[in-house]
């Protein structure tokens, strides 16, 4: 185990030389390309921007686009293809200047009006954008989306090459954070023009990113190879970049140990079980960091049995939250009774579920008695499917979550799927009980609490409609005060745990894996590592 624990990268290097007939000892030219071998979650089910919603696909995305805004190393909005911004006294109007000399991947220059362009498809009818909701916080939008205004009059406009106006439909303070976003990426309308939906495809894909797409071999890796005509290319240290999707914890484990993969850049780096051998053999190199993060449980509302709010909360409360983090999910990881994580910025968390404090043997009682007033018996017991993803951690919530359901009288069917797969079924709403988990796109309440409104398509998996919550929602996007704000989404929060809307189940942490010579990499509480801040060390 020597070699391993403390000569992880001499270890490979000899094997390679030994393999090529070479002496070890011959160093690795000068000019050698720098390739950075990175584990991601998942397979992409996409690269275009506007057909994507996971973090997976958002770790490659980010090396190839740029937004107006982008993330520092620590996650941070800062300045992207925008240089600058101004914003209206009212906070309705904001105006964005764009980097002198901005290129596409092509060499065609990057103008204001690829912005627009990609705002309008993004919330076309017609691109059928699953996540285009993010962007309701501009003026016109949700109505362009539905179909209700032309395109046209969405609040964004090019005044100029290099200045781009935005106009929301209520003050947003946290829009340097949102337009971050996948969803706020400029689109090539060139390209688009010429090749459809071909535009994402390797050899032909344009982009003005870090990066550019040399290859994708399906469920092998993703290859991107650094961008000449990026603006900031000069501190771009590493040249390639391969995103290998690993999608069980123990296969990135493995890959890791075995020098295959650098680093593990996502949630699911190696199982928890593993963690004394992680300790012992990669001391410094495992990164449990707490994130804006809940995994959670949605009843499908729009079908019985939980169309019945006494069904939904009665499974919330069977679900004992302190033995699920003490003997599944284990370190990192903390019971959730609320929806928004702690530690979002500016909000406070009083929104509680109501029986925080109650023992398991009153909750089950109360469960009990709200099954039997839904007319469900011992002879007559409630059954459904209960559905995950196949990783380890969601198969082994799921098993243990069934049990504590039995000890309720509620029998569970466990079904598993690849995650590409599952998550598709829960934005067709092909489910009756599911998992669940979203990462803060953004640190603010709204990026959590937006899930909930009845206007936030796919991704409002249970098909809540409340006009209260949706009425809260707007009052907050109007209120300027941040305090005033944080008050009337937890309210509107307090409103969704109360009618078991959702049920939170466990506030979340990352397991990522970074090997020692892998510089630049810091942890952060939304798992966005851009490829562009890091740099290879290799001794």
């Amino acid at each position: 185990m020597k070699s391993v624990r403390h000569g992880r990268v001499r270890w490979r290097v000899l094997a390679w030389a030994l393999a090529l007939g070479l002496s070890a000892a011959v160093p690795a030219p000068a000019n050698a390309e720098v390739v950075f071998r990175r584990g991601n979650d998942a397979e992409p089910e996409s690269l275009d921007p506007h057909k994507v919603g996971s973090h997976w696909e958002n770790s490659v995305l980010g090396d190839l686009f740029l937004a107006l805004t982008t993330e520092d190393a620590k996650a941070n909005p800062i300045p992207g293809a925008a240089e600058s911004w101004t914003i209206s006294p009212d906070g309705l109007v904001w105006t964005f200047t764009l980097r002198p000399g901005l290129l596409w991947s092509d060499g065609v220059p990057l103008k204001a009006s690829d912005f627009v362009f990609g705002f309008r498809r993004l919330l076309d009818p017609k691109t059928a954008a699953r996540y285009a909701f993010v962007q309701y916080v501009i003026k016109n939008a949700e109505k362009a989306n539905a179909g209700k205004l032309p395109l046209e009059q969405v609040g964004v406009r090019a005044i100029s090459d290099r200045t781009l106006e935005i106009t929301l439909e209520t003050p947003t303070p946290f829009l340097p954070g949102l337009l971050t976003h996948y969803t706020a990426y400029p689109i090539p309308e060139h390209a688009v023009r010429k090749y459809g939906d071909d535009w994402i495809k390797p050899g032909v894909m344009v982009s003005n990113g870090a990066y550019t797409l040399a290859a994708w071999v399906p469920h092998d890796h993703i290859a991107v190879t650094k961008n000449p005509t990026f603006y900031d290319a000069a501190n771009v240290a590493i040249d390639t970049v391969h995103f290998i999707p690993l999608e069980l914890e123990p296969q990135a484990f493995a890959r890791y140990r075995s020098g295959q993969i650098d680093a593990f850049l996502g949630k699911n780096g190696f199982p928890l079980e593993d963690m004394p051998i992680v300790n012992r053999d990669f001391p410094g190199q495992a990164h449990m960091v707490p994130q804006l993060a809940v995994e959670y449980i949605v009843g499908n509302m729009r079908k019985a049995p939980f169309n019945d709010p006494r069904v939904r909360r009665a499974v919330s409360l069977c679900l004992d939250r302190d033995l699920l983090v003490e003997k599944v999910y284990k370190v990192g990881f903390v019971p959730a009774y609320s929806f928004v994580p702690p530690g979002t910025a500016g909000y406070n968390n009083a929104a509680q579920l109501d029986f925080k404090n109650w023992s398991m043997d009153r909750r089950r009682m109360e469960a009990r008695r709200l099954l039997a007033d839904a007319g469900y018996s011992a002879q007559r017991p409630l059954e459904f499917e209960f559905r995950t993803m196949a990783i380890t951690r969601s198969r082994r919530v799921i098993v243990t979550s069934s049990a504590l359901l039995k000890e309720c009288g509620i029998i569970a069917h466990i079904f598993l799927n690849e995650s590409k797969v599952y998550y598709t079924a829960l934005q067709m709403f092909d489910f009756t009980l599911g998992m669940a988990a979203w990462n803060a796109d953004y640190n603010d309440p709204y990026t959590f609490l937006s899930l909930l409104d009845s206007r936030a398509g796919p991704y409002n998996y249970q098909g809540y409609k409340n006009p209260d919550y949706d009425r809260l929602m707007d009052e907050a996007q109007r209120t300027q005060d941040l305090d005033a704000r944080a008050a009337i989404l937890a309210k509107a929060e307090q409103l969704a745990l109360d009618e078991s809307a959702v049920i939170p189940v466990a506030i979340s942490s990352y397991r990522e894996l970074v090997a020692p010579y892998v510089k630049g990499y810091q942890e952060n509480a939304t798992s966005m590592h851009r490829s562009r801040w890091m740099r290879l060390e290799r001794p």
